[in-house]
């Protein structure tokens, strides 16, 4: 996976030289709010926790808010089933401990993510579970798409932003939008706006979207850097799925550099989550055999 990265990285290097209006998102990045997207300057937001622990969302005990106006009745009803079960503390399964691929938006709370840009395409890894997704540009959608994990993502760049579409996103037993089980249909779109701020600019941008909310010290091999002050990557993203939401709403993540390694976090079955605590896992009401 390494040599593949260093490999793409001289071909993103490439087609930078061959186009420089084309912005420079290689390296690593990361986020330290967790498990919570930062809300839009206006308009609807993503679910929020309504469990707390001094003062801000607790982390441990994932409460997602069903009476959100977001919310459509039967998409309220499976958050508030989620949050019930983790106030009797029981971990509720996730794409991330049942070893299930994230899709979009649900990728996007990996702490660290990376950026190989050619000439026609993107690629976008992920540190948990080695989790990848592939970005066409300047292509269109197929008249019919085939759903798949990460759906099919095209995208294009508008000056300094690279917006990436997608859609075609799987649907199944594990498949939500966020940490609280927020459901989806195949009917999801997702359409992400990535651009660089300055680091004045992106200092700002993250203390007014992180305030009251969870951070996280550290992720396995990512250690929050408090002397960069380089540029910041930021990113706002939309969701839309009629069959769940009221309307569309928006949601934004600030990466930063971090210090350290990069991980690898590998998943793998266990009854058991991070810290110990016993996964509500599907029982069979019968032997398969």
């Amino acid at each position: 996976m390494l040599a593949a990265a260093a490999a793409l990285a001289v071909a993103q290097g490439v087609a930078r030289a061959a186009d420089s209006s084309v912005p420079d998102f290689s390296g690593i990045w990361a986020h330290f709010t967790w498990p919570d997207f930062e809300p839009p300057v206006r308009g609807p937001g993503p679910v929020t926790n309504r469990s707390r622990r001094d003062g801000v969302p607790d982390s441990y005990q994932l409460v997602g808010d069903h009476s959100s106006s977001i919310l459509k009745p039967q998409a309220a009803e499976i958050v508030k089933q989620h949050g019930e079960r983790s106030l009797r503390g029981v971990v509720y399964p996730t794409p991330s401990n049942q070893c299930w691929p994230g899709g979009v938006p649900f990728v996007l709370v990996n702490i660290g993510m990376q950026m190989l840009q050619e000439k026609d395409k993107v690629t976008i890894l992920y540190t948990n579970n080695h989790e990848v997704r592939h970005v066409r540009l300047n292509a269109a959608h197929p008249a019919r798409v085939t759903p798949s994990w990460y759906g099919d993502s095209v995208g294009h760049y508008e000056g300094d932003v690279l917006v990436i579409d997608t859609v075609g996103i799987r649907s199944g037993p594990f498949a939500m939008v966020d940490m609280y089980g927020t459901p989806h249909s195949e009917a999801l779109h997702v359409v992400e706006r990535y651009r660089l701020l300055d680091y004045a600019a992106a200092k700002a941008e993250e203390d007014r979207g992180q305030k009251g909310l969870s951070r996280l010290g550290r992720d396995p091999g990512l250690i929050a850097n408090p002397d960069y002050r380089g540029q910041g990557l930021q990113l706002e993203f939309t969701v839309e799925d009629g069959g769940v939401f009221t309307a569309p709403w928006s949601a934004g993540i600030s990466y930063r550099r971090p210090s350290g390694e990069w991980p690898e976090m590998a998943c793998a079955d266990n009854p058991r989550d991070l810290v110990g605590r016993t996964l509500d896992l599907p029982q069979a009401s019968k032997p398969d055999f």
